[in-house]
């Protein structure tokens, strides 16, 4: 049992910590013993290994257990002995022991045994007062010497073995020894051997004094022994005990002479020291008042002895009371009675236990000590109270209750309150409790006061200075009085129309509004506003344009805590259309004179109306008529051919109480007959003309019709109507605009938001492709996101997602052809679209103290609660891995985050694709060139919040870096770019932008580069594109003039044929090519928008070209390695023009053709600012870039073949003559064939790289910028045959010298070169020249064949 060594400890712990001598050699045994009571409360003395529990509970963990514990204390120092009892004379008991566990209260401690060594094996032990050994124990063991037994079956004293463990019992009843504490002085020296009880000196002393004691003091009446306790320093002052009958202290002092004589004189006893001290409980009066004390009595302890003594002292709980704040003594004699009085004030549970009077008559022989004691509990004045409570005040009994445990007659109760209500009540008592009954009616109650909380304090006194009270809080509560008051007196409201009901409650003070229809409960926002005054509460809910679902029983609720005061009222919603679900047929068109024409005026709604039409300000009943499950009002209309004005048409829809709409115009134009070009279903028109009519109805599920917004145009072209425009819906875009319209409009948008957004982002995936090709479907998803981010919502992942989905659907790259047509015709678009965004991000409310993350491909949201006393900066990043790894960071630091109000939230979003869709102002020459980031704050914040964005560039080469904000109030509230409050750092590849307020940025750049900015003076770079291009249209133009000049003369064989249609083709598409490229540079130089028809013609006609021109340099690299290789191998010249003509303009074409129809309809065909293939969105710059760096590669193969077939020895050379040759041939072969051939497109490689050296710049630019003049001189001037052909043309005198010279051999040398006569981006991915000479006849040998083929490039 671990909790009864715990008690056993703390016993322990409580002698020696409250025993004076701190250095006693002190040694507890390891083990305790411990046994229940009996049943008379005496300890067995049973052996340890038998000790066992005796009672035991009835129910376990319900009644206390009862123990009894022995603890053996060992000690060399017989004083340990007294110290102790004096120490437990002084305890106030109980004492309370507690553990986490249990609780266990110490009743009482007592000293049963005491035992003193006499030998090695044997101790003589002698039982305390009240306590002896039983007869078995005495018949075993033998009895100490000189002690005479008390009764035949008991005995006081025994010797027993070391080893022995055995301890007196406790003897009820029967008379018990008297202790008589004694002492006498030994006038000897005083030997630290009589300290230690187990020395031979102490043993002897003690024997020998026990002896002359025992013979000395028998004579006494009742005595049982005599035995020493213990040796004192001060020559030795010998301490030991007489126990005898009470009445023995008397005879005492003629004993004590008998002593001296029976002692051996050696121990020179003083007969005059002897001294002794008599402890005597009761025999005095010790009187309590009050009887029943309570926690703040005051209490009187009075104790009176007939005893003429003023040494009187107070014993608590051990320690000696003295008089202090709370304590007063007084103690007086009179007439031989010694009477005192200890006065406690203000009791508390500290006061209570055991209380010692101690009278003392102190002589020079003797002590007579007179001790009464007294127990006092006090008891707390526990009080059991009512709770707090509401209480209606609609007459109800209300009951108010103060309990104690006790009688409630010993008190004096009073009860009061604080009187904020005139509401008193009566009181009572019963025989535990005092209450007090209110009867709480409408009276006591009034409406400024309901709500109002009153304290009621019961008080109870005892009558000694003890209060105790509760206070006991009670809410009153009155029941308003609630009425609805419309603003329409009918309480009939036409759809569409604006209405409100004010709900007034006379109450003011309330807690919370609910309204309610048809059961359902009212979204607060945006509809209710709730205001009060000292006299009422007013609730107003305000509708504009009111729907059906507002049609019903609303009920009006003002909560004070639990109490509801309601009122009701029904509203009838009268249908009425809105104008634009009038369906008017037609919307514009014509009417031919004087003959009918049908105008009607249709709903899918099957309300009674009276219609009617007005024409030039004359009015027609219209006739219904039913079609499908719409209802239509016609009337046929003629108008007189002497009419020449146009005719507008309204027709007006009126509701049975007399309210009307009246729907948009219908307008038409007379014209006479014989200008009726068109005529049929659809309308009748002018050639050239065109009519609106509204979109053809869809049907759903059930076959019903529904009408689909937009309208169609058609026009009359050769005498038919043919569709110009069509901006009809879809039918599921068509329903989610209705729903939305609904959702908006309706009592609980805020309930049902995130139903309808999860359908809105499923429905708009799946008509992806719609919207790509329709903006009026893009313009109807703009417009239902625009009214949904009206609707304030939770920061809800699911919420979120499909809203931004939804958005990152219409900004994807496939829908930017769409938004470039939809700012064409609704500029403010794009800008709503970035409002709505933002209104969304700034409405969110955070639900747990977070902002979720969302990551789309287009778009990313990311933000932040600000918690109090936040200490870190706000610093989220973007980075878009699918856009040109495009990335941007918003920062703000701490000190701005602190001048926040907690739980702010702070919101991001990135948009990768805004800056193709965001409308620039017109004649710019900049470019958005980075993220578009907005931030938004939910609270209010103050003015100059800095915040500190960086935008990763887009497009490295643009310079001069604007930021900028976008102004949603610009251009008439279309929005556009302000730099307003920004401030920009270049950083390189990034732009650091600081502001100092909050909405939507990116950067502007010029879309120019540096050499060519306009306004900048020219560079050397544009210098040499000019000269060279200049020079190289020239070149071009003559090197065709040459060719027509001496076709005939220079293609008499098949091979020189073929060379010369090779180099006059390179020559036709590098001019054709140049010519482009100088209209794309002039439309670049002109500093607009370079976005129509004519940028893509040249993007396409440059692409086309050159490619043509890269495509022949291949068929002039094939025909010469052909000729080199297959030697033998011949083939007819149709089949070579096949060839190369199909490789020349084929393959160019088809590459072209297919990047224009992937990418235009995307539009992503060609830059935004430059008339080139665009490489950012569509990489559509690698259609050029694979054909010219593939065709570059096989003409470097070709060379090496070249090179190869050079380094081979001709038949009859000499080795010496060979090597000399062949060094020559290879020198002028590399020479020529490395320009020629394109070898020299690594110089365009290397300028690419971005910090790379100008020098590769310079000769790129060279060798680009002059390739017609190398087609010329290379291709052209240095053939032979071209010279002769001239020179035979041109000079008389030596055409018959021409003319006799053989023509067996004939030598060429075709020449192909490709140029890029411009400079920067656009010029970086061009080939370079390269030069070949094939020459040979149409019949000769392979050596001859081979040698006439290396004589070309000598």
């Amino acid at each position: 049992m671990p909790f009864l060594g715990i008690i056993a400890f703390c016993f322990l712990l409580l002698i020696v910590t409250t025993s004076s001598h701190a250095s006693l050699d002190i040694n507890v045994d390891p083990f305790i013993q411990y046994s229940p009571d009996s049943e008379n409360g005496a300890v067995e003395n049973v052996p340890k290994e038998l000790h066992r529990q005796k009672r035991q509970v009835a129910a376990p963990g319900l009644s206390p257990k009862e123990y009894a514990i022995v603890i053996q204390i060992n000690s060399t120092d017989m004083s340990l002995l007294e110290f102790i009892k004096d120490d437990l004379q002084n305890l106030s008991f109980p004492v309370e022991v507690s553990t986490s566990d249990a609780v266990a209260n110490i009743s009482s401690i007592n000293i049963t045994t005491v035992c003193s060594s006499i030998s090695k094996n044997e101790v003589r032990c002698f039982c305390e007062p009240g306590y002896s050994w039983p007869a078995a124990v005495c018949h075993a063991n033998p009895i100490c010497p000189g002690t005479i037994p008390r009764a035949e079956e008991i005995c006081d004293c025994l010797i027993l073995l070391s080893s022995q463990e055995s301890y007196c019992q406790h003897q009820p009843g029967g008379t018990s020894a008297f202790p008589i504490k004694m002492s006498v002085r030994l006038n000897v020296t005083f030997q630290d051997a009589l300290r230690n009880s187990s020395s031979e000196l102490y043993m002897k002393y003690t024997k020998d004094l026990e002896d002359a004691f025992t013979a000395g003091y028998k004579s006494l009446p009742g005595f049982i022994s005599a035995r020493v306790t213990g040796f004192r320093n001060g020559s030795v002052i010998v301490d030991y005990e007489v126990r005898a009958a009470p009445e023995t202290y008397s005879q005492i002092g003629n004993a004590n002479g008998d002593i001296a004589g029976l002692l051996n004189a050696s121990y020179m006893l003083d007969s005059s020291s002897f001294f002794y001290s008599i402890e005597k409980a009761g025999e005095s009066n010790f009187i309590v008042s009050p009887q029943d004390i309570f926690q703040g009595d005051t209490v009187i302890m009075k104790c009176e002895r007939s005893f003429d003594t003023v040494n009187v002292t107070w014993w608590h709980s051990g320690l000696v009371i003295s008089n202090s704040s709370r304590h007063l003594i007084h103690t007086e004699m009179t007439n031989g009675i010694t009477k005192s009085i200890l006065k406690i004030t203000n009791v508390t549970q500290a006061d209570t236990g055991f209380y010692i009077c101690n009278f003392k008559e102190i002589t020079l022989s003797y002590m007579v000590t007179f001790k009464i004691t007294n127990n006092i509990s006090i008891t707390p004045i526990d009080i059991v109270s009512s709770e707090k409570m509401d209480v209606v005040c609609n007459g109800t009994k209300v009951l108010l209750s103060c309990c104690i445990a006790g009688d409630i007659q010993s008190f004096t109760s009073n009860w009061r309150t604080n009187e904020a209500i005139n509401n008193y009540g009566t009181a009572s008592n019963t025989t535990n409790c005092t209450e007090y009954t209110l009867h709480a009616s409408q009276s006591h109650c009034p409406s400024d006061k309901s709500g109002t909380t009153i304290t009621y304090t019961c008080e109870l006194h005892t009558g000694h200075g003890a209060i105790a009270s509760r206070d006991i809080q009670v809410t009153y509560f009155r029941v308003a009085s609630v009425r609805i008051e419309s603003s329409n007196s009918k309480a009939q409201v036409s759809e569409g129309r604006n209405f409100s009901l004010t709900c007034i409650s006379d109450v003011s003070n309330y807690d919370n509004v609910v309204w309610q229809i048809q059961g359902k409960i009212i979204d607060q926002e945006p509809y209710i506003n709730t205001m009060n005054s000292s006299t009422e509460a007013r609730s107003v809910l305000t509708v504009n344009a009111i729907t059906q679902a507002w049609n019903g029983t609303y009920i009006c609720t003002f909560f004070q805590k639990f109490l509801q005061s309601s009122a009701y009222t029904t509203v009838e919603i009268v249908p009425l259309l809105a104008k634009q679900h009038i369906v008017l047929d037609p919307i514009e068109g014509f009417i031919q004179c004087d003959v009918s024409r049908a105008l009607t005026c249709c709903t899918t709604r099957r309300e009674n109306y009276n219609v009617t039409f007005t024409v030039q300000q004359r009015e027609f009943i219209g006739v219904q008529a039913t079609q499908g499950n719409q209802v239509c009002y016609l009337y046929n209309y003629t108008e007189s051919c002497n009419s020449r004005t146009n005719v507008t048409v309204y027709c007006t829809f009126v509701n049975h109480i007399q309210d009307k709409v009246e729907s948009f115009p219908m307008r038409l134009t007379v014209i006479p007959k014989n200008k009726v070009m068109c005529s049929d279903i659809i309308g009748v028109g002018e050639q050239g003309k065109q009519i609106t009519k509204p979109c053809p109805d869809s049907k759903n599920v059930s076959g019903l019709s529904n009408p689909i917004r937009g309208n169609i145009i058609y026009g009359c072209i050769d005498s038919k109507w043919m569709v110009a425009s069509n901006t009809c819906l879809s039918d599921q875009i068509n329903t989610l605009f209705s729903a939305a319209e609904s959702l908006v409009s309706g009592p609980q948008p805020t309930q049902q938001i995130a139903t309808y957004l999860e359908t809105l982002h499923n429905e708009t995936g799946k008509e992806q492709e719609e919207i790509n090709n329709s903006p009026a479907n893009l313009n109807a998803v703009i417009t239902i996101l625009n009214l949904v981010s009206n609707i304030s919502t939770e920061a809800d992942p699911r919420i979120m997602t499909n809203f931004l989905s939804t958005v990152d659907i219409i900004v994807s790259n496939s829908t930017i052809p769409a938004w470039k047509k939809l700012n064409n015709q609704e500029k403010e678009k794009s800008s709503q679209l970035l409002n709505s965004v933002e209104r969304f991000s700034q409405a969110l409310q955070p639900v747990n103290n977070t902002i979720p993350s969302i990551t789309n491909t287009n778009l990313q949201l990311q933000g932040i609660v600000i918690p109090e006393n936040s200490t870190l900066d706000y610093n989220k990043t973007f980075t878009f891995s699918s856009s040109s790894n495009l990335s941007g960071n918003v920062l703000i630091n701490s000190t701005k985050i602190q001048s926040l109000v907690p739980n702010t939230a702070i919101i991001s979003v990135a948009f990768s694709t805004l800056r193709y869709i965001l409308p620039m102002p017109n004649e710019t020459d900049v470019v958005v060139n980075g993220l578009v980031m907005t931030t938004t704050v939910s609270q209010r914040h103050l003015q100059g919040f800095q915040i500190a964005q960086t935008f990763a560039k887009g497009n490295t080469s643009l310079r001069d870096p604007q930021c900028v904000f976008w102004n949603f109030s610009l251009s008439d509230g279309a929005g556009g770019w302000d730099g307003t409050g920004c401030q920009s750092k270049d950083n390189g590849d990034n732009v650091i932008c600081i502001c100092d307020h909050l909405t939507s940025f990116s950067i502007l750049m010029s879309p120019y580069m540096e050499s060519t900015s306009p306004g900048d003076p020219l560079q050397p770079l544009d210098y040499i594109t000019y000269i060279g291009l200049s020079i190289s249209l020239a070149s071009l133009v003559l090197c065709i003039v040459i060719e027509c000049l001496v076709w005939k003369s220079v293609t008499k064989n098949r091979t020189s044929y073929m060379r010369h249609v090779c180099i006059l083709n390179i020559a036709v598409c590098l001019l054709i090519a140049d010519v482009w490229f100088i209209v794309a540079a002039a439309l670049q130089d002109t500093k607009k928008p370079v976005n129509g028809n004519v940028c893509i013609a040249a993007t396409f006609f440059i692409h086309l070209f050159y490619l043509c021109v890269f495509f022949w340099m291949l068929a002039t690299g094939l025909m010469l390695f052909y000729r080199l290789v297959f030697i033998l191998h011949d083939t007819s010249k149709t089949i070579q023009k096949t060839v190369t003509y199909s490789l020349g303009y084929g393959c160019p074409l088809i590459i072209a053709v297919i990047t224009i129809a992937v990418t235009y309809p995307q539009d992503a065909y060609r830059r935004e600012n430059a008339c080139w293939l665009n490489w950012e969105n569509s990489k559509a710059l690698l259609a050029f870039v694979i054909p010219a760096l593939t065709i570059v590669a096989v003409n470097s193969i070709i060379a090496v073949v070249v090179i190869v077939k050079i380094l081979r020895p001709a038949i009859g050379e000499k080795p010496s003559k060979q090597e000399r040759n062949s060094l020559n041939q290879v020198i002028k072969s590399i020479g020529i064939l490395t320009p020629l051939l394109g070898l020299t497109w690594g110089f365009g490689l290397a300028t690419v790289i971005k910090d790379s050296s100008i020098v590769f710049h310079i000769l790129f630019t060279l060798l680009n910028a002059f390739q017609g003049l190398f087609i010329l001189v290379f291709g052209t001037l240095w053939d032979k045959k071209v010279q002769e052909a001239l020179l035979n043309a041109y000079s008389f005198t030596r055409w018959s010298t021409q003319q006799a010279k053989s023509t067996s051999l004939d030598v060429s040398a075709p020449v192909f070169s490709m140029s890029s006569p411009f400079s920067g981006t656009l010029n970086n991915l061009f080939g370079k020249t390269g030069k070949y000479t094939v020459s040979s006849t149409d019949t000769c040998s392979s050596t001859e064949y081979t040698s006439n083929t290396y004589s070309l490039l000598q």
